[in-house]
């Protein structure tokens, strides 16, 4: 048999073996629950691929041409190995095209290995470790075979046709066995069938999606995630897209302050769990196990300890309550996959069956939810108290039938000393550009957000309708809020029940009443070094970065920018109910995020969230002053004689 009929061979044997464990992965994804999707999005995986995808992978232009030269070489060597070989073509004007493609990828394979060979410690060893090698085998004995057959010797077609073999094993089995490049078709797959299409059509997709309360049948008593098979199958498929770069884990904030919290271990916990079946298993009590994990575990717990199954619960046998509840949700890691993973779904669906169906909750978060059920309010204050700081400044409060341009939404921070300058420091300009507006006052309630993001989404229903019920009895164009997580909750959660409003943070409609003429600022007297700290449902979560950059500016500041800001900003620590969970770690997020501020020398940290403000002016010993942006653009003022 003839090289040529022996590469043909090899195709059709490698493609059938990738064809098998391409299906009997497609079975293992089938065990999650059914989810919509739309087979016409296969035809925009090229877009997404090249565009949404490598826009997220080319923050790191080393990562992003080795990505290019390794993975395109390989594909347009394939598609031609395909057309010359698979089709018995055996043309040499396509053979020296394959020689081109897989010298290309050679290329890519080489810095593929200088990468490994110099690893950070977030990428993950093990069978990662060895795919420089098999990438190499593959492409060297594609590009050896592709030579006119008069300069091949014997014994060089032989060797380089098992290195061919040996690197096409690398695909086409480590699709079924878990391998790898398991993610070379779960990733394409996975941008087709996103959880989050909305992604792809060049906006935030950050709202959490609701779970049905209303109907409890004998047979469901569960809520949330409980069993990795609870998932949607299309989200089982976006963890097997993983490609264990570590991004998440270098982002995570939980992670650096030595909390058990890794989200690329927890998205290969998933992994394990999904992929075993012990309904198929020659011992029934069998389940998959993290010991083959070859990356940081999670900060105090050894790997190897933990197995679970498909059908079997993921807490604590997989996966530890104490990592889930480490999660500030802020989105960081997200925000950093390269595979578009949605890390902060799986944990707050994982979160809603611990609250919803066994109750367990750590810290004073059992103690905040039953205040949040009885008085509306995260720490059981009487909600006429929320308004008190205002007495004295001579604002309306809203009422039914007496239409305003602006309804203020104060938000929790309202109940805290701190924050309340900065709520007054608001009132002070908003009067300043004769701007019409009203407080609330005892109509409005918490948004639920906190108990959302506990994954006590009965909470957060119930005071979501009672707050649309009540907003939609007002009149009022416009809703300014100081707290970017009411913000969130009133712009981009409500909308699933029915609420639909223009909701703007104060640093946007600062910005626009600054731009238009209609607040008159000064300069600062302001001469100390300034950063700004980014918060995470600010940015991430609605791509508000500008804005309070804008009004620093416009008076006068510099601002000097941490290693970490804007839609890449650190997290203080004060989301997803992380201070409520208290889950110990070896230093305190915020103390990292003031580190952050003391590297760059910074005086004065601006803020725009009463979360921030609490945290960060709660870091003992000596830093950065904490500011509002609302509180440096009130003392600029240029007041009317």
């Amino acid at each position: 048999m003839s090289i040529q009929h022996l590469i043909t061979l090899l195709f059709w044997l490698a493609t059938a073996t990738l064809l098998a464990g391409l299906w009997r992965r497609s079975q293992l994804w089938r065990q999650g629950q059914s989810a919509d999707f739309s087979w016409i999005n296969l035809l925009a995986i090229p877009k997404r691929y090249f565009v949404d995808l490598h826009h997220v992978v080319s923050r790191e232009p080393f990562i992003a041409r080795t990505h290019v030269a390794t993975a395109g070489g390989a594909v347009a060597a394939l598609i031609l190995v395909a057309i010359n070989y698979g089709l018995m073509l055996y043309w040499n004007v396509l053979n020296w095209a394959i020689l081109i493609a897989t010298a290309i990828m050679l290329v890519g394979v080489f810095f593929v290995w200088l990468r490994r060979r110099n690893a950070p410690s977030r990428l993950s060893r093990g069978a990662w470790s060895r795919l420089p090698y098999s990438l190499a085998a593959f492409a060297i004995g594609l590009l050896v075979l592709s030579l006119p057959v008069s300069v091949l010797a014997g014994s060089v077609a032989v060797l380089a046709l098992i290195l061919l073999m040996a690197g096409s094993a690398e695909l086409a089995l480590g699709i079924g066995l878990g391998g790898p490049m398991k993610h070379a078709i779960a990733g394409l797959l996975h941008l087709a069938f996103h959880p989050r299409q909305q992604r792809f059509n060049g906006k935030l997709s950050t709202a959490l999606k609701p779970i049905a309360l209303d109907v409890i049948t004998l047979e469901n008593q569960e809520f949330g995630i409980s069993k990795p098979s609870d998932f949607k199958w299309n989200q089982l498929l976006g963890f097997d897209a993983c490609v264990q770069c570590g991004k998440c884990e270098a982002a995570c904030p939980a992670f650096a302050a030595g909390q058990p919290l890794n989200p690329k271990k927890l998205i290969q916990d998933l992994v394990v769990g999904f992929s075993h079946d012990e309904k198929s298993s020659h011992d029934k009590n069998s389940k998959g196990t993290d010991a083959k994990f070859a990356g940081s575990p999670y900060p105090g717990m050894p790997i190897g300890e933990h197995s679970g199954s498909i059908h079997a619960p993921i807490v604590p046998s997989l996966i530890e309550a104490e990592t889930l509840w480490s999660c500030t949700t802020c989105r960081a890691c997200v925000q950093e996959c390269p595979m578009l993973i949605e890390h902060v779904d799986a944990i707050v669906g994982l979160r809603r069956n611990l609250t919803l169906t066994k109750g367990e909750l750590p810290g004073s978060a059992p103690q905040t939810l039953e205040n949040l059920r009885q008085t509306a309010t995260v720490g059981g204050f009487d909600r006429k108290a929320r308004y008190y700081w205002a007495v004295d400044l001579n604002v309306k409060t809203i009422a039914p039938n007496i239409p305003v341009d602006i309804l203020l939404i104060a938000g929790e921070g309202a109940f805290d000393m701190r924050y309340q300058r900065t709520l007054r420091a608001l009132v002070k300009l908003l009067k300043a550009a004769k701007v019409d507006f009203a407080l609330m006052g005892e109509y409005e309630r918490d948004t639920g957000d906190t108990a959302r993001r506990l994954g006590d989404e009965a909470t957060f229903q119930k005071l979501a309708k009672l707050n649309i019920e009540t907003l939609n009895s007002l009149s009022f164009k416009r809703i300014v809020t100081a707290d970017p997580h009411v913000l969130h909750s009133l712009k981009n959660e409500y909308a699933a029940f029915g609420g639909n409003y223009e909701v703007l943070h104060h640093s946007t409609l600062l910005a626009q009443l600054a731009a238009s003429g209609q607040l008159k600022l000064g300069k600062s007297d302001e001469t100390r070094k300034l950063t700004y700290h980014d918060p995470c449902y600010l940015g991430r979560y609605n791509g508000e970065t500008e804005s309070p950059r804008a009004l620093l500016k416009s008076i006068g500041i510099q601002v000097n920018e941490m290693e970490r800001s804007g839609m890449r900003g650190r997290c203080c620590g004060g989301g997803g109910g992380a201070p409520l969970t208290d889950i110990p770690g070896k230093q305190r997020i915020p103390d990292i995020r003031i580190a952050d501020a003391r590297t760059i020398g910074a005086e004065v940290v601006a803020v725009g969230c009463p979360q921030c403000t609490a945290m960060l002016e709660g870091v003992v010993g000596n830093r950065p002053e904490i500011l509002d942006i609302a509180q440096l653009l009130a003392s600029t003022l240029e007041l009317e004689s």
